[in-house]
Parts: C-alpha cells; structure tokens; sequence
C-alpha cells in the first residue's frame, strides 16, 4: 500500500509542477504570514493533535459529511494544542483546500498531513497556513530527508518526523538538529496493523538520541490512540503530543468527542 501511495504521489506531484510555479505560491497571502510553534503548542497545552480526515485507506469512508471550518473550530474551542489536515485526495480524501479554510478560521497550529517527497510540496504547504509539515522515514531516504527539512526550516515551517521502526532511528540521529517533533506512528505502513506497544518500545532510544545530540524535540505518538488510559500510560512514559484522528472522526459530533476526551486528561 505504501509503495502504491508515493508511485501515485509522485506522478500527482510532477503534474502539479507543470501546472503551479513556486513563484506564484510565493505570493499567496498565506505564504508571508509568522508560523505558530507546533512545538510550544504541544508543550503548553493538552498535546493533543487532532486531526481532520475523511477516509482512510485501512477503514475507508470514516466520515465524508463534515464541515471542515465547524470540525477544526469545534477542534480548537475543545482544547486541541494543534490542528492536523490530510491533504491526499486519492487515498485519504482531503485537499489542499481543506487546509487553507482551516487556516482562515483557526489560531492554533496547522500540521500538513501528507506524503512529501519533493520541495515544491513544502513551498505549497507554507502558502497554504502550514505551520508544520511531515517527513515519513520509511519514504525518504536519510539524504532526501535532510533536503526535505532545511527547506522546510529555511521556509520558517517546523518538522515532525515520523518514525515506524528500530532500523529508523538512525535517519533521527542525522537530522535532530533540523526536527521540533519526533513522531512513532503506531500503524505499520506496511500492513497497516497497529500495535501501541510500538511507541513504548521505541520511546527510550529516542530519548538517548536527544540527550546524545543535545536537541530539544518533542515526542509524539501517533495512531491507533482511542482510551484515555492509554494517553495517560504514554504521558506518563514521557510522550507530550498524541495524534488522534479516527477515534474523533467517526463520531457524529467530531468537536464534542474531542472535548470529552481532552476534560479526562
């Protein structure tokens, strides 16, 4: 599924250069305008990521009625620290669009959910209102990522880098000094299983990375979150930010679910 996901991304980036210049994105309203810190944002509030996702390609269709500026509001009024938008249409149904209108109607930090694989997607994540865009270990090589991210830094964006397994640790010792968050998804990428033990396991060799390279990241963890109890182990363990988004999603009131969810933290 991974590989069928970037060989699409790929092709839907290079038609999308043909069609949108770097210049033009450089003067969208959004692109000059001063980022939100993901990374405080996470420190000094709930840590909660809530995400804004129609469908996936594990679960399919979560919830393709809703409102994108009532869900990520009722998001932002409910105590979320930062915003999530998937931006994949093919396999996730979400759209650049998705983000600009979160944008315009949110004061909090705006995370790009998507596959990057190219500096074009950044320039168009910072004309869209991105406050942070996403670097997936396991679609990247160590020497992409390291592009990747000083293009995002030097665009004033911070980076979350997520990370599936052991063998990636390394690609986090390289490029510290360039990350504000650190990210275990708990999904395999390949099978799409997923396993919360993944983030535990993971979580005291990547705390020996940061002490080792004196770099000052945030720790998250992603999918598969839907109990209280299970934030609280991984809070208690050291972890500071949760992604959520399937759990709030297929509820009928996203917000509301979001809201109880943070009051029990």
């Amino acid at each position: 599924m991974l590989e069928k996901i970037i060989l699409h991304k790929q092709k839907e980036v290079a038609q999308l250069k043909k069609e949108i210049s770097i210049e033009s994105l450089k003067q969208k309203p959004f692109f000059n305008r001063e980022t939100l810190s993901f990374k405080d944002a996470i420190r000094n509030g709930s840590g909660i990521i809530a995400e804004f996702k129609r469908k996936s390609p594990s679960k399919g269709i979560i919830n393709d009625s809703v409102d994108v500026i009532e869900i990520t509001q009722g998001y932002a009024s409910a105590g979320a620290s930062a915003l999530s938008v998937l931006t994949d249409t093919e396999f996730f149904g979400g759209q650049i669009g998705d983000l600009e209108i979160a944008r315009a109607y949110n004061e909090i930090p705006i995370l790009r959910k998507d596959f990057m694989i190219d500096e074009f997607q950044i320039y168009r994540a910072k004309a869209s209102g991105t406050d942070v865009i996403l670097l997936i270990a396991a679609v990247l090589s160590p020497k992409r990522c390291l592009e990747l991210a000083e293009k995002a830094k030097k665009l004033g964006l911070e980076v979350l880098l997520e990370i599936h397994a052991e063998e990636e640790l390394e690609q986090v010792k390289e490029i510290a000094h360039l990350v504000d968050a650190v990210g275990v998804n708990n999904r395999n990428l390949k099978t799409f299983t997923v396993d919360i033990e993944e983030s535990m396991r993971l979580f005291d060799e990547i705390q020996k990375i940061k002490q080792e390279t004196q770099n000052d990241f945030v720790l998250i963890s992603e999918s598969g979150l839907s109990d209280v109890e299970t934030v609280l182990k991984l809070k208690e363990k050291g972890f500071q930010g949760f992604l959520m988004g399937e759990y709030f999603m297929k509820n009928q009131d996203p917000a509301k679910a979001c809201k109880e969810f943070i009051e029990k933290l």
